[in-house]
Formats: C-alpha cells, sequence, structure tokens
C-alpha cells in the first residue's frame, strides 16, 4: 500500500496539481492586494471617500453590510479575469510550440529509368492478357 501510495504521489498529474493550487494561493494574494491597497482607494474616492467594505445600510437596528460583498464579488471578478488572460496566454504559447512552421511537402524521388521501363513493361504484358 505505501508502494502505490508513492506511484500516485510521484505521478505528474498529482504534482502538477499540487503546484498549481500552491501558486493559485500565492496569485490570489497579489490579486487580493492589488485589488484591497489599489482598485479599492480608487473606488472609495469615487463613492465620496467611503470604503466599499464598509458600507451598509441600517435596517431597524441592524446594520446590512452589503460592501463586503461587493468587495468579495470584485476580488473574485478580478482573480478570474487575469487568470483568464494567462490561461489565454498560456494556450497561445503552447499553440505555437506545438504547431513549428509548416514545411512544404517534398517532391518525390524521381523514379530511375530502369524501374520506369520495367512498369511501362508490366503494363504492356497486363494489358494483353
Amino acid at each position: 500500500m505505501i508502494k502505490e501510495f508513492k506511484e500516485f504521489i510521484s505521478k505528474g498529474n498529482v504534482m502538477d496539481m499540487a503546484v498549481g493550487i500552491i501558486i493559485g494561493g500565492a496569485f490570489t494574494t497579489i490579486v487580493n492586494k492589488l485589488v484591497e491597497c489599489i482598485l479599492m482607494p480608487i473606488i472609495g474616492i469615487i463613492s465620496g471617500g467611503k470604503s466599499v467594505e464598509d458600507m451598509s445600510v441600517m435596517v431597524g437596528n441592524a446594520a446590512i453590510g452589503y460592501g463586503a460583498f461587493i468587495q468579495a464579488i470584485i476580488d473574485f471578478l478580478l482573480v478570474a479575469l487575469v487568470l483568464f488572460f494567462i490561461i489565454k496566454a498560456l494556450n497561445k504559447a503552447k499553440n505555437a510550440v506545438a504547431k513549428p512552421e509548416e514545411v512544404a511537402p517534398a517532391e518525390p524521388e524521381p523514379v530511375p529509368a530502369d524501374i520506369e521501363l520495367l512498369t511501362e513493361i508490366r503494363d504492356l504484358l497486363k494489358e494483353k492478357k
């Protein structure tokens, strides 16, 4: 069972997935900081100096904080958009590598004269039968 587990873990797909998850987590942190430190302050300036995350509406004694929800949607959309562009670029690069420049098909080698003569004789014998 230990041997099977080692084979499973050492397979390329599992390792690729693990690396992808780790890089994805780090990448998500980068995009979240972009949103938190750059985009949201700009949106806050546009919205009159209010932080989007702090936006809420009072209903009776309860505050409904819709701003945090909007913040989460913006984070998600930006992460998805950046990942879309990265995957698109990777696919384009992958296709460029996978499809090398097409080479014109080579012209067939000329048939030697003796083979051509034998072929003609064979064809004439077939016609006489």
